[in-house]
């Protein structure tokens, strides 16, 4: 059924429990591997419509799971800003200095017609997934401005006063991220994505009294543009914590992802009804399968009454079996 996620998210039904994996189209499964071998550029295997169909769909053939998620990356955005990006093998991303005029300057045609292999590739996976939903999905405006002013992953490198010094630049360049931000999600829609992902991937590296401005707000605007588009939107604002709270009353989204850090029951318990998604450790699925039993069910006991998406606290792990995904999904499809 095509909106299966859209019965939990929009209409909070509770006597079904969707299962699909972030990063479930990746490094850990051997037809993914082959294909990379034969692509070493990234951003062109992005950029590839054919590919990103093929590639999204291979775990749907593999497993059975209630949504695809297109192929794509979060800095596919810098990209079409004219920001280059490389990703180097044990470093991650890497970026370009930043164009500042050459970013604020990037007119939406531009920016569309560079970006267009993406939603030619959803168009596919669309016309390919039958009735499962499909999910499209971007970079929160917070964690794209960072990787384009940190110019790497921040796990190496990260100073937030050197970067947000020139208050005048940040501001205007998070302006132009959302604004584009907004854009890159309707051209998905219009290309056949049933539900939106954002993705704030560092929001966790905010200081407290900057999630507003960086997190909070910017976010809760491409939500509002977002409202009048029917469309259902999941936040995955990664380690902010007890903020949660703070985020989903400033943000107010459809349905909130949980990293492995959220206690399920103290969360459950703070959100009155809003719907929940994710949870578990990506770490937990390279253990003992007693152990996977145990924290999977741990998840669907706590949520069974809740409004609730199975899925991990944040992607699939290279070194993770598929033969784990498939006993996962059987846990979940089994549980009474």
């Amino acid at each position: 059924m095509k909106d299966i996620l859209k019965e939990i998210i929009g209409n909070k039904k509770t006597s079904y429990t969707p299962i699909w994996f972030m990063r479930q189209a990746g490094r850990y499964m051997p037809e993914f591997r082959e294909i990379r071998k034969n692509n070493q550029d990234f951003i062109k295997l992005c950029l590839n419509p054919n590919l990103v169909n093929e590639i999204t769909l291979q775990p749907i053939k593999r497993f059975d799971l209630d949504a695809a998620i297109i192929f794509s990356d979060i800095l596919m955005i810098p990209y079409g800003l004219g920001q280059k990006v490389e990703f180097k093998k044990g470093l991650g991303p890497i970026l370009s200095d930043i164009n500042f005029n050459e970013i604020i300057n990037t007119e939406p045609q531009n920016f569309i017609q560079k970006l267009s292999p993406i939603y030619e590739g959803i168009k596919e996976v669309r016309k390919n997934l039958n009735e499962k939903n499909l999910i499209g999905f971007t970079g929160a405006p917070w964690t794209l401005l960072l990787y384009m002013l940190n110019k790497e992953s921040p796990k190496n490198n990260f100073d937030f006063k050197k970067i947000t010094k020139d208050k005048d630049l940040v501001n205007k360049l998070l302006e132009k991220i959302t604004k584009f931000i907004c854009l890159h999600i309707d051209k998905q829609i219009e290309a056949g994505a049933d539900t939106i992902q954002i993705f704030d991937s560092w929001a966790g590296l905010l200081p407290k009294n900057e999630l507003e401005n960086y997190c909070y707000n910017p976010t809760a605007k491409i939500i509002d543009y977002l409202n009048s588009k029917k469309i259902n939107v999941i936040c995955f604002p990664k380690g902010i914590g007890e903020n949660y709270l703070d985020f989903c009353s400033a943000v107010k989204p459809d349905c909130v992802s949980i990293d492995y850090e959220i206690d399920p029951k103290w969360i459950k318990e703070k959100l009155n009804g809003i719907p929940i998604q994710g949870g578990l450790d990506p770490k937990i699925l390279l253990t003992d399968k007693e152990n996977i039993k145990a924290n999977v069910e741990k998840y669907l006991n706590i949520f069974k009454d809740h409004p609730y998406i199975f899925n991990l606290g944040h992607g699939v792990l290279p070194e993770t079996k598929p033969e784990i995904i498939e006993y996962i999904i059987n846990i979940v499809r089994n549980k009474k």
